[in-house]
Order: structure tokens, then sequence, then C-alpha cells
């Protein structure tokens, strides 16, 4: 399975710039033959918390349009990085998941908020998992701080993910965290992680770059720099049942004993 990231600069409370960039980026990222191409985090608005009433998509229609126009025009898998969405008077961080007929297939509130970018003071956190399939293939994806509570990931793999996307808006003081963490849940999950960043600054951040491609043994296969670009690699997906199997984490398992929160 070839994939391919969108690593952008997001024009912070611009939504029209932001709209025209991912359309034009999209259409050339498919052009590589690509299977599925993923967008990082808030590309339509960035983290311009305070302007989302005016600048969110309502009920996310502008980028369901757009995505599933060009993921059925150009014949690919599109998982919609995240968006700022307006919906009943409740604003979301949501990923939207197209396969290539242009059919949406899932949709993903981020469910946790990341307190040091005010995301609890604007936005409604999501409360559903997110697993759905790409030529026939089961995935999953979260979005940014979601990647710090490895239970998190861990549910999805168990669920049978074979490949994990977190799209992110990281930012740069924090890219060592960034590349340890993706090796971690891909390691302990046995699975490929793809982190897709945003790079280029906003008014209060400067983000990382560095979008990674790591394969189920935590090896880094692709790694961007701290620049616009895309980042692809073909996903030897036969890796996830070696790794499974050479290791068997999953069965080694004791859940009776890890509840903790009692």
């Amino acid at each position: 399975m070839e994939i391919t990231c969108i690593q952008m600069a997001v024009a912070f409370g611009d939504p029209k710039t932001n709209f025209k960039n991912v359309a034009t980026k999209i259409k050339t990222a498919a052009q590589t033959g690509t299977d599925v191409i993923i967008l990082p985090e808030m590309w339509n608005t960035g983290y311009a918390l305070t302007e989302l009433a005016t600048i969110a998509d309502e009920e996310g229609k502008e980028t369901q349009y757009l995505l599933s126009k060009l993921a059925e025009q150009l014949k690919v898998n599109i998982i919609g990085g995240s968006v700022a969405v307006k919906e009943e008077g409740e604003f979301y961080n949501r990923t939207y998941v197209y396969d290539r007929t242009g059919k949406l297939l899932s949709q993903y509130d981020k469910v946790h908020l990341f307190g040091l970018m005010a995301e609890d003071k604007y936005l409604t956190a999501g409360r559903m998992e997110h697993l759905f399939e790409l030529d026939g293939i089961k995935q999953s994806s979260a979005i940014c701080y979601d990647l710090r509570f490895s239970e998190w990931q861990r549910h999805h793999a168990l669920k049978g993910a074979h490949v994990l996307y977190v799209p992110a808006q990281w930012p740069e003081p924090r890219l060592h965290h960034w590349r340890i963490l993706l090796q971690a849940r891909a390691i302990e999950n046995q699975c490929f992680v793809v982190g897709i960043n945003v790079c280029g600054n906003n008014p209060e951040n400067i983000f990382a770059g560095h979008s990674l491609i790591v394969n189920p043994w935590g090896e880094i296969i692709e790694e961007a720099d701290a620049e616009e670009g895309f980042l692809s690699a073909n996903l030897d997906l036969e890796q996830v049942a070696e790794a499974r199997g050479r290791i068997p984490v999953f069965a080694d398992r004791h859940p009776e004993l890890y509840q903790l929160d009692k």
C-alpha cells in the first residue's frame, strides 16, 4: 500500500487560502499513483480557536464536498487530517475519511483535548473510536495529543488496525517527544504508525514538521524535514503479521490486571 503524507504550513485563520492549497497539494500527490493521501491536523483554520464562530466549517460541508470530489475524481483514498467544524453550536476537531469512490467511510472527533493550546476551552471532545477499512485493510487514525495516550492506540490495534495515522500540529520544542512516541506506538502495537505534522508557525507556536512513517519494528522508514513537502512510502503490510507472530504481545497480555482506574 503506497501512502503519501502532505506536510504543509497552515494559513492561520484563513480557510479560503487553506482549502485552495489543500486542493492543489492533493492533486499533485495523486499524480504519483499513491493509494492513500493523508492531511495534517486543523488544516482549514489552524489554531485560531477564538475565531471559530466565524471560520469553522459549518457541519463540515465545505470539507466534505472537497475531499469527496477529489477522492472520486482522482480515484484515491483520502484521510482528511482534521478540520475545525461547527455543529449545533459546538466546535469539533474532526477527521473525515473517504475511499476511492468518494464515499465517506468514517469520521472522528478528537477525544483528548490539549489544554496547553486551549482546546478544552473551545472544542467539544469526541467519544467514539475510529476504525475503517481502505482497500480491504483495517486502519485507524487519532489526532495529535491522542498520541500520548497509549491505551487509546492499543484499543484500536487490538481491534485489528494494521496502520495507525496521527495527523498533528506538533510544536518544534517537543519534536523529541513526537519522534519517540510515534516509534513507541509502532513497537508496542506491532503495526505501521504514520505521523503527519504541519510546519511553519502561528502567532504563538513554531511547528516541527518531521512527518514520520514508522514500521512495526519501530524503525523510521521515511522522515520529512521542517519544510513543506510530500512524504511517501510503500507499506509492506505482511510485516504486521510477521511482528505479531514473532513476539506475541497481544496473546501474552493480562488485561484483568490492567484496570488501574478503579
